[in-house]
């Protein structure tokens, strides 16, 4: 499933692959590999060790702080650190809030937000889903009324990621309850140890602590830390989501579980034969590969439109919508190939110092935790049915 590369970009991968044996912590990576979490710590030590390289934020422009990478090698450098069990970059400052800041915020708030970004001075967590309002965003009934130089907010968000870590939140506000409902939502940036927040932890089926409900009771936000305009939340929210979706396709991170499929297809055994040449087991994994390939083209597509300043909206949603319908059928197929040894489920053996005895072959480990978990890449950042809807709309203008 290799690409052609020029000699420049083949360089370019050789860099890329000598930086991840000599500066990736072996423990970070094995981690990864066994599917065990890891700490804030180790996310924030990764991405210290890829700001010092000045490869973190490689898609935001020169002047702030970005690489000047053509398309092809931020492509190679995602597909090179998935395939090597590198942790994943988490998106929220630098994916998420980054872009809103670059093309939307004010001088001020570039130069405050963006470097303490790239340092590890703040830990974003995004502020949209609420219990009436997921899918359905601009139905979004937490408020922000102006106060003298504060907005002061209250209602609840949920399903808020590692809020439990966040000291920032980009959050999205009702301003003006009159009109079309989208037109009178704002953005802020919440400082999390502000009088009056709480976060609470929601439990997932697996036992872990992933997301969490955010609760606002007369929280006053500085209005400085307005985005943009006042009620024109939702362009900037829409913005953002490009991103957003981009990032949960995931092409990199799936490239890479399917090279693990294959091997295990060619090494995993039933009834005598290698899972490989059996016949259902191998036109779907041929099916798997033709979809990703095809997935592959688009975000390279997406890739060129967003560098060249352009916010994809129908290329994006056909993106989140078969990169997270591949990574969940490549997680099927793990738990096929698992077979009975899938059905065991140790909560601990995802954590750091876990020594207790593998249940079968190592890979089998995280299958479960992988298919359940990977079950949410449909519905969060606009479900695909909505998804489908964007689709549509943009397409045939409506």
């Amino acid at each position: 499933m290799d690409l052609t590369f020029t000699p420049e970009e083949e360089a370019f991968r050789a860099e890329v692959r000598t930086f991840l044996a000599e500066k990736m912590p072996t423990r970070l990576s094995d981690k990864i590999r066994k599917g065990q979490h890891l700490t804030k710590a180790e996310h924030e030590e990764w991405h210290a060790l890829l700001n010092a390289r000045g490869w973190l934020a490689n898609h935001w422009p020169v002047e702030w702080g970005g690489t000047g990478w053509t398309v092809m090698q931020r492509f190679i450098f995602e597909t090179e650190t998935a395939l090597a069990n590198a942790p994943r970059v988490l998106p929220f400052g630098l994916s998420m809030i980054g872009p809103v800041l670059l093309k939307y915020g004010s001088e001020e708030q570039k130069r405050h937000w963006l470097p303490r970004i790239l340092d590890g001075s703040d830990w974003w967590c995004q502020g949209y889903s609420e219990p009436g309002a997921g899918s359905d965003l601009a139905s979004l009934k937490t408020s922000a009324v102006r106060d003298g130089d504060h907005y002061v907010v209250n209602g609840q968000k949920t399903w808020t990621t590692l809020a439990q870590h966040a000291n920032m939140m980009f959050c999205l506000v009702r301003t003006n309850s009159d009109g079309k409902k989208q037109d009178g939502i704002s953005f802020l940036l919440i400082d999390m140890a502000t009088p009056g927040i709480e976060v609470r932890p929601i439990k997932l089926l697996s036992g872990d602590h992933e997301v969490n409900e955010v609760f606002f009771t007369d929280v006053r936000v500085p209005v400085e830390n307005l985005v943009g305009e006042e009620n024109r939340g939702w362009t900037y929210a829409k913005y953002l989501l490009t991103y957003e979706r981009t990032n949960i396709a995931g092409v990199g991170a799936s490239m890479a579980a399917f090279g693990e499929l294959v091997e295990i297809a060619r090494t995993q055994r039933r009834n005598g034969r290698p899972l490989a040449e059996d016949p259902q087991f191998a036109a779907r994994l041929a099916r798997l590969e033709i979809d990703l390939e095809n997935m592959k083209t688009t975000n390279l597509r997406v890739l060129v439109a967003a560098g060249e300043g352009a916010a994809p909206v129908a290329e994006s949603s056909m993106l989140k919508i078969r990169g997270t319908e591949i990574r969940q059928s490549i997680d099927d197929l793990m738990r096929r190939a698992a077979g009975t040894h899938a059905r065991p489920w140790i909560p601990e053996s995802f954590e750091g110092g876990w020594n207790g005895e593998p249940v079968g072959p190592e890979w089998a480990g995280p299958v479960a935790t992988h298919y359940f978990n990977d079950r949410k890449l449909s519905i969060f950042g606009g479900s695909n049915e909505v998804q489908r809807e964007i689709i549509t709309k943009a397409i045939l203008e409506l």
